[in-house]
Order: C-alpha cells, then sequence, then structure tokens
C-alpha cells in the first residue's frame, strides 16, 4: 500500500500518520488568555527538543472539521506562556473529558476535575494531579499551514520544574514504574508505560562498538542465533586479542574431527552459542574468529 499525502483526504492520512507515529507523549498544557480565562488541553504532537536550554515542542493543529484554531494556539499568541503537565495513568481517563471541545472562557480544569494550583513564575496554573508540572516561556510560534489539519509548532522554554517526590527514585531520578505514564496511539487508543511494556537496553552513545559487519557471514547464515544473539555479539565494545584467538584456533585444530569438516562451521557456531547463553560474549567472538582461518 503506499500513501500519497497530497491525493490522501486530511482525516485518512491524519490516521496514518498517528497510527505509525507512536506512542507520542502527551502535553496536557495550561494556558490563560488576556481576560485571565484559563485552558486545559492534551496534546499528542509533543516532545523535549534541547536540554541546555530545555526546550519543549507542541503543536495545536487547525481543525480538520471547521479549520479554526484551538484555544491554546489562541491563548499563548496573547499570552506566551504554559505550564506543560505529564499525564500518568490515573489521572488519563480524566484528561480524556478536557479534550472535548468546550467553547472559549470554559475552564476544563472544572469540567475535568483537576486542581489547578498556582505557577511560580508564570501565570496559567499547574495541574497538581500531574506528577510533573513545567512551567514554560512561549519562545515562538511557528505556523506549517492555514488549513484544517495543519499544525503550528509552539516552542516553550522551561522556566521550572515541579517533580513529585513520589516519582523519584533513591538517587533521586524519576523511575518510569512510580510515574507510571501514559501515551497515545491512533484513534482511541493509549499505551501505559508501565509493567512488562518497559525494559532496558544499555545506552551505546559513549563508547564505539563494533557492529553487525564484523560478524563472519558463515555465522550470520548458519540459523543458529536470533537477532538478539546477533546484537549482543554486536554490541561489544572490542574483539578478543590476536593472541587469544590463536589459543582458540590450536585447540580447534585438534578437535577438528570431533568437530566434523562437514559441519565445522555449524559446530564453532553451537559452541560459540553455549557462551552467549552465559553471557560469555568474548569467549563466543574467539569461537566466530578463529573460524575465520580455519576452513
Amino acid at each position: 500500500m503506499k500513501v500519497i499525502p497530497k491525493e490522501t483526504p486530511t482525516k485518512d492520512l491524519h490516521q496514518y500518520l498517528l497510527g505509525s507515529i507512536a506512542p507520542r507523549p502527551i502535553a496536557f498544557v495550561s494556558t490563560i488568555d488576556k481576560q485571565g480565562s484559563i485552558n486545559l488541553a492534551p496534546f499528542s504532537f509533543f516532545n523535549v527538543f534541547s536540554a541546555k536550554p530545555p526546550i519543549l515542542v507542541f503543536s495545536p493543529a487547525y481543525s480538520g472539521k471547521t479549520g479554526l484554531s484551538k484555544n491554546t494556539l489562541d491563548n499563548v499568541k496573547e499570552h506566551s506562556e504554559c505550564v506543560i503537565n505529564v499525564v500518568n495513568y490515573s489521572m488519563v481517563n480524566k484528561m480524556n473529558l478536557a479534550s472535548s471541545p468546550y467553547p472559549k472562557g470554559v475552564s476544563e480544569f472544572e469540567k475535568a476535575g483537576f486542581t489547578a494550583i498556582a505557577s511560580e513564575m508564570v501565570k496559567p496554573p499547574r495541574v497538581k494531579e500531574s506528577p510533573v508540572q513545567m512551567e514554560c516561556k512561549v519562545q515562538q510560534i511557528i505556523e506549517l499551514g492555514k488549513e484544517g489539519g495543519a499544525g503550528n509548532l509552539v516552542i516553550a522554554e522551561v522556566v521550572l520544574m515541579h517533580l513529585s517526590d513520589d516519582i523519584l527514585n533513591n538517587n533521586r531520578v524519576i523511575d518510569p514504574r512510580k510515574i507510571d505514564l501514559v501515551s497515545r496511539m491512533n484513534a482511541n487508543w493509549y499505551c501505559r508505560a508501565n509493567g512488562t511494556a518497559l525494559f532496558e537496553i544499555p545506552k551505546l552513545d559513549a563508547e564505539m562498538v563494533v557492529g553487525m559487519d564484523i560478524i563472519p557471514e558463515y555465522a550470520k547464515q548458519s540459523g543458529v542465533f536470533t537477532d538478539l544473539d546477533m546484537v549482543q555479539l554486536a554490541s561489544e565494545k572490542s574483539l578478543p586479542a590476536d593472541e587469544e584467538i590463536q589459543k582458540v584456533e590450536m585447540n580447534i585444530r585438534k578437535e577438528r574431527e570431533i568437530l566434523s569438516r562437514e559441519k565445522f562451521h555449524l559446530n564453532l557456531c553451537l559452541l560459540a552459542k553455549e557462551h552467549l547463553n552465559k553471557n560469555n560474549v568474548q569467549e563466543a567472538w574467539k569461537y566466530l574468529l578463529a573460524g575465520l582461518s580455519l576452513n
């Protein structure tokens, strides 16, 4: 299936995009207009784009049905401040009430049952129930188009963050299991970042790893290793020293007949796999590299 955006109705294109680019974090944004009326609305076109300065960007789009702008966009144009509150599982159903298209001047805090508390550095209030509240100054608004569905990038600098102690671990770092965030999928679907949905992968941005291309082709074609096995091999920061590989080569030469000539490389892979299963990645590499010189 191919989708050509210029030939696709906005409603359909919107669903394809949101179904593909997910899950998306939710910005629960409180704003105020020049008369002092407060607005609260969720946006899933949202993310963090800089740490120093701390910049968040969310995008209130023009309505695909009416082409009109959202109250949030009108408000930040009138008063260039906002509070971006994160949304966790305990508040997501009430948050959904705030997405209803109430007329300008109606308080979504009251309609959705949230508690408005005073901010310290900006005028819009914070959502007391949110585990993280970020007071922001709006730096710039970039209009991406004029028609319904066009976004407006609201670039906001965080000037003060409020973090609930309940979401912090013993090292005063946010614990993903305690914050229990939710995110948007497509249509009526959401995603909860907790339980078995959470998993860890070590960051690799500090040191170079050997990469997939170093793995011998016979090992890739053997059928012995899973994709995760390959990643485990590729994630090593260095390969065994030549002398260590040579020691393994000597042992293999002695056992060549046992390993069987016709299944020599397959058996080497099986030996390497045994070491991988025990998390002895360097040992696994020694067998795979030794096999390159023992065809």
